[in-house]
């Protein structure tokens, strides 16, 4: 029994992302609920324009030492790019505080934490709503690199083309990245404007973050400001408060780490809070 508890957790902790995601094609799309024994839960939020399968294998890591987590999908996600068409970042605002209330009918504890978009929705709630214990912020933009140029490029595409394709230079990692091969590859750009104002709300008055903090950002990454983890870790008002600098990762690195002991980090800062 010891010996297949030992396997299992191994399992999730060393396994390859990418052989994971062959063997889980029928999960890319899907949100997940992963029951835990601790009465404590770790609500997880993906990325803008990918799906919950970004943060899947930390979930798993995470129930299997005993916390309850959730995976939501955001409006608009895990369909066709048509869906983000319209939508505002109001609508996933409302999503995570769903999946909040969701969450608390059955647990003792809140936790939230999220990558990329999901670190600035995170943000935004740990301002606004009452009851979150803790928080971890992965590759959570401050600000884009170059934001305003960005924004009025996309304003301006924006008046006479409807959808845009991704591109990618060499720098922003490899074609094989689990975020890149489940994220769409085209989208609406009038939806990058409601991604600028998300990121614009969720740095405004940090100093109302007042619950334990951790995040999290690689060294090289190429789409927020270097300085994106010190602005956000000077200007909240946290007292338990850590950040980490992952080297040699992509921007949303936590579907594909295999080093640096990422996991067992968030795993000890949640352990931590009481």
């Amino acid at each position: 029994m010891v010996r297949r508890i030992i396997k299992k957790a191994k399992s999730v902790l060393f396994a390859d992302p990418k052989l994971l995601y062959n063997e889980e094609m029928h999960l890319l799309n899907k949100d997940f609920y992963f029951e835990g024994t601790n009465k404590k839960a770790v609500i997880l939020f993906h990325g803008w324009s990918t799906t919950p399968y970004e943060v899947r294998r930390l979930g798993q890591f995470l129930n299997e030492r005993g916390y309850s987590v959730y995976g939501p999908m955001f409006s608009g996600h895990g369909t066709v790019p048509e869906d983000l068409d319209g939508l505002e970042y109001i609508d996933w605002l409302t999503d995570a505080k769903k999946a909040i209330l969701k969450m608390r009918r059955d647990h003792d504890k809140i936790f939230i934490g999220g990558t990329s978009m999901g670190a600035n929705i995170t943000m935004c709630l740990a301002k606004e709503e009452e009851g979150i214990d803790g928080i971890i912020l992965m590759a959570a933009p401050y600000r884009i690199k170059f934001e305003e140029i960005g924004e009025m490029t996309a304003w301006i595409m924006s008046k006479f083309k409807k959808y845009h394709k991704k591109f990618y230079p060499p720098t922003f990692g490899i074609s094989t990245t689990i975020t890149r091969l489940i994220s769409y590859q085209r989208y609406p750009i009038k939806n990058v404007l409601e991604l600028g104002r998300l990121i614009k709300r969720s740095r405004k008055d940090l100093e109302k973050i007042y619950q334990p903090c951790l995040i999290l950002q690689s060294a090289h990454d190429h789409i927020v400001t270097k300085n994106s983890l010190e602005k956000i870790y000077g200007k909240i008002s946290s007292q338990h408060k850590r950040k980490k600098y992952i080297q040699k990762a992509y921007h949303t690195f936590i579907s594909d780490i295999k080093n640096e002991h990422v996991f067992e980090d968030i795993l000890d800062f949640l352990n931590s809070i009481k």
